[in-house]
């Protein structure tokens, strides 16, 4: 029991019925290091900054999914979990992890997400009006894909982004408790398969 309360994540603050510019200023008021904060429609989140659980599986995430890019020589910028904001569609949002795949994107091509914690504003309904085409969510030991097309999200099995992407081979890795092991073992099954 004690252990499952540690391993989970604080839950978000959320404050509602916030204009963008009362947004924005509570932003300059109370952003500081430990502290993330999101917003859409006028919901304000906050979030304490993840713990080691949540890092760890967003840095392994991020570190196969570079080698497998580099394996098909394509180019890409990673590009972290840099802030995204549209003040006309009210919506702000860092993904834990982000990509552009080719050169000069003006916004990633892929956000991941590794999600320990519920609760929130819809981070697909905010990523959809910051037209992100692929989020990844890393969720219970799953690996979720959602592609953006004229509708929406839509949940779909694998990556339209990468589509010969070996998921069971990738979520194998993920799910190695050795980092380095991990990555091997990636390198190893990818040139197996590529």
């Amino acid at each position: 029991m004690i252990t499952t309360l540690i391993e989970r994540e604080a839950e978000p603050i959320l404050i509602s019925d916030l204009t963008w510019r009362e947004f924005k200023a509570v932003e300059q008021l109370i952003e500081r290091p430990g502290l993330r904060l999101s917003f859409l429609d006028g919901i304000l989140e906050i979030r304490k900054m993840p713990g080691k659980k949540h890092e760890t599986i967003k840095e392994r995430i991020g570190a196969l999914l570079e080698i497998y890019l580099e394996f098909l020589e394509l180019d890409f910028t990673p590009t972290g979990s840099v802030t995204l904001e549209s003040e006309s569609k009210k919506v702000k949002k860092e993904g834990d992890k982000s990509y552009e795949l080719g050169a000069n994107r003006k916004r990633p091509d892929l956000v991941i997400e590794v999600v320990v914690s519920s609760g929130g504003i819809d981070k697909l309904e905010a990523y959809k009006r910051l037209q992100i085409p692929e989020v990844w969510f890393w969720i219970n030991d799953e690996l979720l894909f959602y592609s953006l097309g004229k509708e929406g999200y839509e949940s779909v099995t694998k990556s339209q982004l990468l589509p010969n992407l070996d998921i069971a081979l990738l979520i194998g890795c993920i799910n190695i408790e050795n980092h380095a092991q991990a990555l091997r073992e990636f390198r190893a099954g990818i040139k197996i398969t590529g």
